[in-house]
């Protein structure tokens, strides 16, 4: 991992909910231990608040549907040359099968591009994504499931050098120019790839998968801990849409 790359992810932590929540309530911890009582009151309802908040199904639905509207599912009738799928995180625990070593968010990923090459044959599926944290780089676990799906080897284009959606994109560019591509990756995220590889003067088609929204089921609904991952998830977007448009 590049120093760059790290530094970014360090900053990220603290403004996302697990950080931000973690933070307030260590600051209120703080001020508890130090006899500030009125600051300690302040930073552990706040943490308290934002648990609560980011957890709510509600809250959480109204976050991912905000990106997860902009872009309809594929209607797989257009017909092009290429099917770029981002990647996504994995393992390389060799005691697990090739459909468990992709996040949940990767494996509907490959699963779409699959879905989508079976209907045009003589397109190329692009494959991207670094190793992370593993000896394996992320382009070629996906490419692995696609070929254990039926995908033929001469089908893929593997590349894991891109570290971030930015660098997806320029590796994309080399590739299909200014040609209409099919972009596939998880909805919340779709927004941001769109303007990214919108930037470079290309023009993918939108493919989501992997959605989080549901149908409104009312407001008298629990937290819950899976609700406060997709907020997570969601956040982390609205954050890299803002970082892309600072960033230019």
């Amino acid at each position: 991992m590049s120093f760059g790359l790290f530094v970014k992810q360090f900053i990220t932590f603290f403004v996302e909910p697990y950080g931000l929540v973690l933070t307030l309530f260590i600051l209120g911890l703080y001020f508890l231990y130090t006899s500030r009582q009125a600051r300690a009151k302040l930073f552990l309802s706040l943490s308290a608040f934002l648990l609560f908040l980011f957890a709510y199904p509600p809250f959480t639905n109204f976050l991912v549907s905000n990106l997860e509207n902009q872009y309809a599912k594929y209607d797989y009738k257009t017909q092009v040359e290429y099917i770029h799928v981002l990647g996504n995180g994995h393992t390389t625990d060799k005691t697990q099968p090739i459909s468990s070593q992709l996040s949940a968010a990767g494996t509907k990923r490959v699963l779409e591009g699959v879905i989508i090459h079976s209907i045009m044959p003589e397109s190329k599926i692009i494959f991207t994504g670094y190793s992370g944290k593993t000896d394996t780089t992320n382009a070629v676990m996906n490419s692995r499931l696609a070929l254990v799906l039926g995908v033929n080897a001469e089908s893929m284009i593997i590349n894991g050098k891109p570290t971030d959606t930015r660098e997806e994109a320029v590796f994309s560019k080399t590739l299909v120019g200014s040609e209409p591509f099919i972009l596939v990756t998880s909805a919340t995220h779709m927004p941001r790839s769109m303007m990214l590889f919108r930037s470079f003067g290309m023009n993918p088609i939108a493919a989501p998968t992997n959605f989080y929204k549901e149908d409104f089921r009312g407001y008298l609904r629990a937290p819950q801990p899976i609700y406060f991952h997709i907020s997570a998830v969601a956040v982390h977007e609205y954050l890299g849409i803002l970082y892309a448009k600072l960033r230019g």
